[in-house]
């Protein structure tokens, strides 16, 4: 994460093959090993997991790459889930924790840190207590702690968690389940629902519920005689008195509390979560040296949100919202830009180049207005930016904002610099307003994408339709050939930009 490291648009961490671990009955068990650092780190995965697709996804990526700049990470699938071997259903807690002495031996590691997400730290933990000569540390992330409600720390707030995922897994595939465990999540549903289905099948899914909701560890704890990490977030879906009281009752375990509501670590302030797990470990906390790098800042905005929310009600607008954020988010993927963060109503993204920003721009503008009876406003501006874990700081960003907030119903505007660098370029510019940009030094001359009609240019389709049928074969291909599959990825986005150069031609 050093000062000289290239900020990277829209791509994953490069992934190494797939290996495969023996278990003792002979079953085949994914795993991969991700850097070369001083010890080793196991990562135990929540209930569902795939070593090939899920590090694709740019948040996981990150995550599993800021692991690996500390330690020599190793990750695998548990049996029944992402492509180790599928078994009739879960198989007890002792049996499952002997996967990881498997993996363990495969990958040639005599001695790990265990980090368990979720319903895999119930499996780090009992491991930790079994083999701590095996185990260098231990970290429970989100760790949950099943059982009777009466018996429950946390009663009928943890009832009604189970009730919610219960509820979420009738609908398994559509993005529902991991949505309700990353809700600030910048993936789509239909990218979430990819992962669930890679991860398991329906009926494999609602067993794994079932059984850690059931589990209770409390007995367990009391034997962990290594150093241990508790850590969880304070609004996440499962109630935060299950860490406490297990972090309680783990001998000289430390417990951190952090802010925020997701239950996954690579969701929301990421960099803080792995920081704590990387000073317990290390006993170092670095300090994460900002990258300055050039990017084209996109901000939208929702034009009269507020009087749109209060006639539409409620739960038509959550459902209104939803639609938006998922049409936002496949022009982004369409035009390779990088969501940076919600805005309120809108978003923050960057590109790597200008002209693929404007288009973005104009294509959600376009979009919204057509699919959605929306208005979309959009303002850009290029220029230099810090970037500080997965946010964005400087002057930059803010005037980005400031630009956006100029514009009217369904307008893109952008600043003087950034239309200098679109000059020879088909994207059509004139002259919107000279602006003084509150908290921003001078006069800004501020120019608005328009065509003939004066309407925003969208220079490319939405990529909606041409995604279903590559998302079918994608799913298919991740479980059984995910080399191939992230060939065909790279094939999509060249049968795109040869596309919109087709276009550009035609026109």
């Amino acid at each position: 994460m050093g000062g000289s490291r290239r900020w990277e648009v829209n791509v994953p961490l490069e992934m190494p093959g797939t290996r495969y671990a023996r278990a003792a009955d002979g079953d085949s068990i994914a795993y991969k090993v991700i850097g070369d650092g001083p010890f080793d780190l196991l990562y135990v995965p929540g209930f569902i997991s795939h070593v090939e697709l899920w590090g694709a996804e740019p948040s996981i990526g990150r995550f599993y790459e800021r692991l690996a700049s500390f330690s020599r990470l190793i990750l695998f699938d548990k049996r029944g889930t992402g492509l180790s071997d599928p078994i009739p259903g879960p198989q007890p807690l002792e049996e499952r924790m002997e996967d990881v002495r498997a993996v363990m031996n495969a990958a040639g590691s005599e001695r790990a840190a265990l980090v368990g997400l979720s319903e895999g730290s119930a499996m780090a933990a009992v491991f930790a207590a079994t083999y701590p000569q095996r185990t260098r540390a231990l970290v429970l992330m989100g760790p949950i702690l099943g059982g009777a409600i009466e018996e429950h720390p946390a009663g009928e707030a943890w009832s009604d968690a189970c009730g919610r995922f219960q509820t979420a897994l009738e609908g398994w595939g559509d993005g529902s389940t991991l949505g309700l465990v990353g809700p600030t999540m910048s993936a789509t549903a239909r990218q979430l629902g990819l992962l669930e289905r890679a991860g398991a099948s329906p009926r494999m899914a609602r067993e794994l519920i079932v059984q850690w909701i059931e589990i209770d560890l409390r007995e367990v704890l009391a034997a962990i005689s290594v150093p241990t990490l508790v850590l969880n977030r304070s609004e996440e879906i499962f109630p935060p008195e299950a860490a406490r009281e297990l972090a309680a009752r783990i001998p000289g375990a430390r417990h951190v509390e952090l802010p925020g509501v997701d239950h996954v670590p690579w969701a929301g302030d990421s960099e803080s979560y792995v920081a704590e797990i990387e000073e317990f470990l290390t006993g170092v906390r670095k300090q994460p040296r900002p990258d300055r790098v050039l990017a084209t800042i996109l901000v939208t905005d929702l034009v009269a949100s507020t009087e749109r929310a209060a006639a539409s009600g409620d739960e038509a607008w959550r459902e209104l919202m939803a639609r938006h954020d998922s049409l936002v988010a496949d022009q982004l993927r369409w035009f390779g830009g990088h969501e940076v963060k919600h805005t309120g109503d809108g978003i923050l993204a960057t590109f790597d180049g200008p002209a693929r920003a404007i288009r973005c721009a104009a294509a959600i503008a376009v979009a919204a207005r057509e699919e959605l009876d929306l208005d979309v406003r959009a303002g850009l501006h290029t220029g230099e930016v810090e970037v500080v874990g997965a946010d964005l700081r400087g002057l930059a960003v803010h005037i980005a904002a400031r630009i956006c907030a100029e514009g009217g119903p369904g307008e893109v505007l952008v600043s003087r610099t950034t239309k200098e660098l679109v000059i020879g370029s088909d994207v059509a510019l004139a002259h919107h307003a000279t602006r003084t940009l509150r908290g921003v030094p001078g006069e800004w001359s501020l120019f608005a994408v328009v065509d003939g009609d004066s309407r925003p240019q969208a220079l490319a389709p939405t990529p909606r339709d041409h995604v279903r049928l590559g998302d079918r074969v994608g799913l298919t291909l991740a479980r059984r050939a995910p080399r191939l599959f992230r060939t065909m990825i790279r094939a999509e986005q060249a049968a795109a930009q040869t596309l919109t150069a087709r276009r550009r031609r035609e026109r």
